[in-house]
């Protein structure tokens, strides 16, 4: 019996073996269909100030990355959904080097029936945006690393559970 593995960009591993195929995604990261929407854009049609159209808000994919803990987008991202910056951070990329970030906000994320309101750590030109591990536990979403993508827990479908101290 004859196997192939073939290694597809950012995370998927097709096995082939023998007359099955088997996708596998690596733990921790894939994309999923993310709704970001400018949190203070919602703040002001609640108050009567704007139109629902005019609130500034996007489909992207995103990478989920549960090595990571808050919400990466892009400058591109930022300046479509006209979002403030409100502090800096430093933030250690994975080859180590330190850099210096914005963080703007606030950003509604929502995914499936969850949402949650965040900041954002701003990075550089059009670089991949990132759904961290701070988001997703907010939001009670949990990864399924057999399917590759994000589920609300079976339990508790309706609502986000969170844990308080």
């Amino acid at each position: 019996m004859k196997s192939t593995f073939k290694i597809y960009q950012k995370g998927t591993i097709q096995a082939e073996i023998g007359f099955y195929f088997y996708k596998i995604h690596i733990m921790g990261r894939f994309r999923q269909e993310v709704e970001i929407i400018n949190a203070n854009d919602t703040a002001l049609l609640k108050a009567g100030y704007i139109k629902e159209s005019e609130v500034r808000q996007m489909k992207v994919e995103m990478m989920v990355d549960t090595g990571a803990y808050m919400i990466c987008i892009n400058e591109e991202l930022k300046n479509q959904l006209g979002l403030e910056i409100n502090d800096r951070q430093e933030g250690v990329l994975t080859n180590g080097d330190r850099h210096l970030f914005d963080i703007a906000g606030p950003i509604e994320i929502r995914i499936h029936n969850r949402r949650t309101i965040s900041e954002a750590i701003v990075l550089p030109g059009n670089a991949e945006p990132l759904l961290g591990s701070i988001p997703l536990e907010a939001m009670d979403l949990l990864v399924d690393p057999k399917m590759g993508q994000l589920v609300v827990p079976k339990d508790r479908p309706y609502i986000a559970q969170t844990l308080i101290l």
